[in-house]
């Protein structure tokens, strides 16, 4: 499918998977709206692709619905059809076994997580259903597909994606809209790092003694998604470096 004159709004655009999608997706003409918490990132960015493609900016937090429905709402003329949806936004705060778990991490996985994400696709999905088009790609997980020990609650709110993004296609489909999750395992970016709140050497053995996925492997699987012929719609993927072949078993160099 050509994506000549389509607009893409990107969630958690200012790094990662986010900002791979957006940069990759900039290199093929495609219009961006990119989301996100840090302005400063949010401005380069926008410098950077600016040269390629049209780029607007909204800073708002995905938790707060009354700043996202605020944000979608104040989109200019140019930016106020939304073609592609990429509910990218996710975190993972703390890796601690349930009887030992922080409220306030609770609370952020499964305020961006789940409740971020439908915020979100609730105030793009009118326009769609106008259009009776669109295309919806949830970033979920391979945490949404098993649990592991000390996941208990971040895995649970990959599992709410994977439920979220099975009954969003069931009831948009009589609108023709395309809904698809791709669901990653280990990614090298910064979600380790806010895991561990900061712990760099934490974070940073994660991904040593193998080659884990990087951004830009998943903006590819991304764009591959959405450029596919309207009556093919990839419903749910999985992707893991070669060397995990599950959450807890991973080939690492001795």
């Amino acid at each position: 499918m050509s994506t000549y004159n389509k607009t893409a709004f990107i969630t958690g655009a200012t790094s990662g998977i986010g900002k791979a999608t957006a940069q990759l997706f900039a290199s093929h003409g495609i219009r961006l709206v990119l989301c996100g918490r840090r302005q400063a990132q949010l401005d380069s960015l926008k410098k950077e692709l600016g040269v390629k493609t049209k780029v607007h900016t909204l800073n708002f937090d995905v938790r707060d619905r009354e700043e996202v429905k605020t944000a979608i709402e104040s989109l200019p003329e140019d930016f106020a059809q939304i073609d592609i949806l990429v509910n990218n936004a996710g975190n993972a705060h703390g890796l601690d076994p349930i009887q030992e778990g922080d409220l306030a991490d609770w609370d952020a996985m499964i305020d961006i997580n789940v409740k971020g994400l439908l915020y979100v696709t609730r105030a793009i999905l009118p326009g769609m259903i106008t259009r009776q088009s669109g295309h919806i790609i949830n970033i979920g997980s391979t945490a949404g597909k098993e649990v592991y020990p000390n996941g208990n609650v971040y895995c649970a709110s990959k599992h709410a994606v994977d439920a979220i993004n099975q009954g969003m296609r069931i009831d948009l489909n009589e609108h023709g809209i395309r809904v698809g999750a791709v669901n990653p395992g280990l990614v090298e970016t910064e979600f380790s790092e806010v895991r561990f709140k900061g712990d760099l050497e934490r974070a940073k053995k994660v991904y040593q003694g193998y080659q884990p996925l990087t951004p830009e492997d998943i903006a590819d699987i991304i764009y591959f998604v959405v450029t596919r012929p309207y009556h093919v719609n990839i419903a749910d993927l999985v992707v893991m470096p070669t060397a995990q072949a599950s959450s807890t078993i991973v080939k690492k160099k001795a």
